[in-house]
């Protein structure tokens, strides 16, 4: 295998769209794609016949629109290219059937922005992201809105927060006399999943139906012994792993780091670096292919946020960074930090939209499946803060805190044996326990789910930091000594928002209380996270910015609770049915037959005192009781919900939640008692060591 040839064979690419657009059209398209300037509708002819061309002889013979609705998935209608042409048909592509098509939108999440009724949709291409083929078909990326013009995707409000950035950026580095066409945010998000047989999973109702095991006790051996991180990889592992490398490298995806992660059965993949709109794209492909490809091994891709109870869960960390045209990226510090005002105010910049915004924020990447996970020792607390290391972290501590601070340099290390290379030891260490860590020369947002689309908490961060920036510019744009401004703006913004800086253990028992003692908000479920998107003051940071009206930004929340609230319904809904239809009849029967077992020891002699299988029995019985009567409030609870989607979201994380993990207590207690030949699904054990 070539992996040089293979990369993008399978992408309308740069060099693609060079050999096959006449000379203007393909420096009109890379005009838009690379300075933003409005795409010149007079091309789409020429890119759409291009594009059809290449397709076809990919083997193409539909396209499709792939959007991105507010499911985080994505979507697809599939058109053939044949039109009439007498008796016959021909192959064409028009440049109006690239640039828009209409599907029907009233099947798709609005949170009330347009009537049920108001079916019609548009998608409109998006030349920023290349198209590819797949499978027989041709895929345009595209924006989704409605007929009204309110967005009904992630990919528009990406795109709008981008262009926000990009515009108050270099309202800020113009200041610094740096002149540029483009500042752009890029993004390499770090993908974590499961991976388990198939054979497994098909006898699991709770995975095929919520992503998730419902019940399930903790196998003898767990992830106590760290041997699974970094560890060799399983001859079916690799195997997935090289066929999913190689898929992905055709589409273009960077697939560059892959590994065992810390909880069996767990692995991860990272991606090289890439601007935010196509990484978001990318992540979404990534996703889909995983699955497909494990399909192939006879392996099952779980990429949800904890389907195992008691193991670690699954993230995306959200490597987050800042650039411009020429190359230059404004988030890394240089040899002397203290000295390089730009970075330091953009530092500062950062650090203030973080902490005035991290109710938003924290929002971003809330779900029901990650509220499994953040505040677990495995991941972020559900505490926002920021991490600067030991450099940076005196830097600041000197200018909030009056310390002095004295340079550290990066030093030479080595293990102390001749055969040793010298390799260099950075100026500071790594945090995992903070959500949002600065590592050298980018931001690690690290609270994202498994699951999660890339593109929310980007849209966040972008329009954030984009406000941030604004204020500094029209703080600064008169300043008469601009060093000396930008110096005083660059400490008061530090010394405001020192509270949201952290160089400790944000796993510890004391973070938590020092957390609430500073102000920082803590909401650990989704249904606490959300309300704070509704507070006028974080709905009017996307307004100012153009990413979203506030209808739109308020239809994003309610569709955010919506979600969370049908989430908790399907798993409480499977839970029963599997309590049950399964576990207490199955339970019922091994008692049975230990019943009948005492029965017949007692018939040959009433000697057999059967005391053992007299205590099984009465505990089992008994627990079997005790499951079914919390079965029975987690049925009256749910029917009880009241209207309204943050009333129903609290109820549900805050009554139903503890109801379903009580019924998992008594179950779970039951499978450890229980005969293997009785209990109707496959163990933790089972899943997660059955791949050799």
């Amino acid at each position: 295998m070539n992996v040089t040839e293979l990369f993008g064979c399978n992408v309308f690419n740069d060099e693609v769209m060079k050999n096959s657009l006449p000379k203007e059209v393909y420096k009109s398209l890379r005009r838009t794609i690379d300075a933003g300037e409005p795409l010149d509708t007079s091309i789409a002819s020429a890119v759409a016949s291009a594009m059809k061309d290449w397709a076809v002889s990919k083997g193409a013979t539909h396209y499709t629109h792939w959007f991105q609705p507010l499911t985080n998935l994505t979507a697809e209608k599939h058109d053939s290219f044949i039109e009439p042409s007498g008796d016959k048909v021909i192959m064409q592509l028009t440049g109006k059937s690239l640039i828009v098509g209409e599907p029907d939108a009233s099947s798709f999440p609005s949170g009330g922005s347009r009537a049920t009724n108001a079916a019609r949709g548009y998608t409109a291409w998006d030349p920023t992201s290349p198209a590819f083929v797949k499978e027989g078909t041709l895929y345009i990326p595209t924006i989704f809105v409605s007929y009204t013009g309110e967005t009904l995707d992630k990919k528009a409000p990406l795109l709008k927060s981008m262009t926000a950035l990009d515009t108050q950026t270099k309202r800020l580095l113009k200041l610094f006399g740096i002149e540029c066409k483009k500042v752009s945010t890029t993004v390499g998000p770090e993908q974590e999943y499961f991976i388990i047989d198939e054979k497994e999973y098909l006898k699991r109702k709770d995975l095929i139906l919520t992503g998730r095991t419902l019940f399930g006790a903790l196998p003898s051996r767990g992830q106590e012994l760290e041997d699974h991180y970094f560890g060799v990889l399983k001859t079916r592992i690799s195997e997935f792993m090289r066929d999913l490398d190689e898929t992905l490298w055709s589409y273009g995806i960077l697939a560059k780091t892959k590994h065992n992660e810390v909880a069996p059965a767990q692995h991860e993949l990272a991606p090289i670096f890439t601007t935010t709109n196509v990484a978001v794209d990318d992540n979404q492909l990534t996703m889909e292919l995983m699955k497909k490809v494990a399909q192939k091994h006879g392996l099952v891709c779980l990429l949800h946020e904890k389907p195992f109870e008691g193991i670690n869960g699954s993230g995306k960390h959200n490597n987050w960074s800042l650039s411009t045209d020429a190359g230059l990226n404004l988030l890394d510090p240089g040899e002397s930090p203290e000295n390089n005002a730009r970075f330091m105010l953009i530092l500062a910049c950062v650090i203030a939209a973080v902490d005035e915004y991290q109710g938003i924020l924290r929002a971003s990447v809330a779900s029901a499946g990650n509220d499994h996970r953040l505040g677990a020792n495995e991941a972020p607390p559900a505490i926002l803060s920021v991490y600067l290391g030991d450099q940076l972290g005196a830097i600041v501590d000197s200018i909030v805190l009056g310390k002095e601070y004295v340079p550290k340099k990066a030093v030479p290390g080595s293990i102390g044996v001749p055969e040793s290379p010298i390799f260099p030891i950075d100026t500071t260490d790594r945090n995992r326990t903070s959500p949002f860590a600065f590592t050298g020369n980018k931001f690690e947002f690290r609270m994202l789910g498994s699951t999660a689309s890339v593109a929310d908490p980007n849209i966040v961060l972008n329009t954030i930091a984009a406000e941030s920036f604004s204020r500094a510019a029209d703080a600064l744009s008169d300043a008469k000594d601009f060093p000396k401004a930008c110096k005083e703006d660059t400490d008061k913004l530090l010394k405001a928002d020192y509270r949201i800086i952290i160089n400790c253990d944000g796993y510890g028992p004391e973070w938590e209380p020092e957390a609430e003692r500073r102000g920082l908000l803590n909401n650990k479920t989704t249904a606490d996270a959300v309300p704070e998107c509704f507070k006028k003051e974080n709905l009017d940071v996307f307004v100012h910015q153009g990413v979203y009206t506030e209808k739109e930004a308020i239809a994003r929340a309610n569709i955010q609770l919506e979600n969370y609230i049908k989430m908790i319904n399907i798993e409480a809904l499977t839970m029963l049915e599997m309590a049950k239809q399964d576990i207490y009849p199955s339970v019922n029967a091994y008692v049975a037959e230990v019943c009948a077992t005492v029965a017949a020891k007692r018939a040959v002699s009433d000697k057999i005192v059967c005391a053992a299988d007299t205590e099984l029995v009465e505990k089992l019985s008994m627990m079997n009781d005790a499951m079914i009567a919390a079965v029975n409030k987690l049925e009256k609870d749910l029917s009880e919900m009241p209207e309204g989607e943050v009333p129903a979201s609290m109820k549900m994380a805050h009554v139903v939640v503890p109801d379903m993990e009580e019924v998992r207590r008594c179950a779970d207690s039951m499978e450890k008692l229980c005969s293997s030949d009785y209990w109707p699904y496959p163990t933790y054990t089972d899943l997660l060591y059955s791949v050799k």
